[in-house]
């Protein structure tokens, strides 16, 4: 089953609160500049709260809303800009199969001027690209751009993002898991979508994460963390030592340090280009070393050497028990690209108890941040090859109540490699 195969599940009170969620002037819907995205180069031009869109310079760019029409019917727009008195700009909004050309002409004075793209015909609900193009030559500015103004029968019910933040929502699997005593926690994740600023975390447990992270378009990481005891937020420096998780190890190659600003705590990573569509391996153990301490390390199948290697071990403070709460998500960190998808599939899931019983994860529940309760409700989960998946991004029809559960098929026997791995 296909991520476009999935219902949508839309709720009355969600339903209701989608309808409220846009930003409406009379009878206006009025969606910010910037809450655009910019194509193919996805940092330029310049996208800002205070100054929408501007340094939009080469016709080769451009920009581009999306947001769900629910109604069929016209659809009125207009964009309001902001030119040097005497300057041009012609420009091609494209929606829902149409377009419109519009030269516009600044004036002096500190109002904006609007270019008026007329009437255009929404045959269906579903999500819109508006794609902005500039039709000027090549090094003329084709203006400072400030809102979408919309009007008309079809954006009754319409969702749009209208916040600064446009990263997808981060979305995340809670496992159910008979016991919290689990030495060990075992998770394969295999990417589908690859965007740039994703981070498929596949063994996330109540100190720390583990998983895979898209850097750059020549970079990818395999990334383990494991947070401080303290309650500093920020600056690891504000971490008194007896609070601070201490490094006892690393593999080689692997890169070690501090991290914060979200949390404070031990950060590894080790670059690797993994690669999109082949299953990655990822295992975590916690061995207490006494009542008040425990050793967390993140172990990594190595694709190519088809041997585990160690990412990291941390002896953490104010422990001395078991790992608990296992989790996997999947964030979108950089919001210059939260109009792509991002899925993966999740799955097997295994865990180690501390009596030395393996079992094996075959539930698991759904959940958003924040920006997935109205601002993007592009997210969701699902079951796809006996396997859950977890989708987020890229405007794509489907959206999932918040605690929805999931039941895989299960397997029966842990993989070869992690029982050979405890032997």
């Amino acid at each position: 089953m296909s991520i476009r195969d999935i219902p949508r599940i839309l709720p009355p009170l969600l339903a209701l609160l989608i309808a409220s969620v846009f930003s409406l002037r009379g009878d206006e819907l009025r969606v910010p500049a910037f809450t655009a995205y910019t194509l193919p180069d996805t940092d330029s031009p310049r996208i800002s709260e205070r100054g929408g869109v501007r340094g939009w310079s080469d016709p080769a760019h451009s920009v581009h809303w999306y947001g769900r029409l629910n109604q069929p019917g016209a659809l009125q727009a207009k964009l309001r800009l902001r030119l040097a008195e005497g300057a041009e700009s012609k420009l091609r909004l494209t929606v829902a199969g149409g377009f419109r050309e519009v030269t516009v002409r600044g004036v002096s004075g500190p109002e904006p001027v609007t270019a008026d793209f007329g009437t255009f015909s929404i045959e269906r609900p579903g999500y819109q690209d508006f794609r902005l193009e500039s039709l000027n030559k090549n090094g003329q500015d084709a203006g400072q751009l400030e809102a979408l103004i919309l009007k008309g029968p079809a954006i009754e019910g319409a969702h749009f993002n209208l916040k600064e933040r446009r990263n997808a929502a981060s979305v995340h699997l809670s496992y159910q898991t008979p016991t919290n005593a689990i030495a060990a926690f075992y998770c394969e994740v295999t990417a589908v979508e690859e965007p740039v600023t994703t981070f498929y975390m596949a063994c996330g447990w109540h100190r720390g994460y583990f998983g895979m992270q898209v850097n750059s378009p020549s970079e990818r990481r395999i990334i383990f963390s494991v947070w401080d005891s303290g309650n500093e937020a920020v600056d690891r420096n504000k971490v008194a030592a007896e609070q601070r998780v201490q490094l006892l190890g690393k593999g080689d190659g692997v890169y070690s340090g501090d991290f914060g600003n979200e949390g404070t705590g031990g950060h590894s990573h080790l670059k690797y280009p993994w690669r999109t569509g082949e299953t990655q391996r990822f295992l975590v153990t916690a061995q207490p070393t006494n009542e008040t301490f425990t050793v967390y390390s993140g172990h990594y199948f190595h694709p190519e050497s088809h041997r585990w290697m160690l990412i990291s071990s941390w002896k953490a403070p104010r422990e001395g028990g078991w790992l608990r709460r296992p989790h996997s998500f999947s964030e979108n960190f950089g919001g210059n690209t939260g109009h792509l998808p991002r899925k993966a599939l999740y799955g097997r899931q295994w865990i180690r108890t501390s009596l030395g019983e393996w079992m094996e994860i075959i539930e698991a529940s759904f959940s958003h941040d924040p920006t997935g309760k109205s601002d993007r409700l592009d997210r969701f989960m699902g079951i796809e090859k006996g396997q859950f998946f977890l989708s987020h991004g890229g405007f794509l029809e489907g959206t999932m109540p918040f605690g929805q559960r999931f039941t895989r098929p299960a397997t029966g026997q842990p993989p070869k490699e992690l029982v050979e791995f405890f032997k």
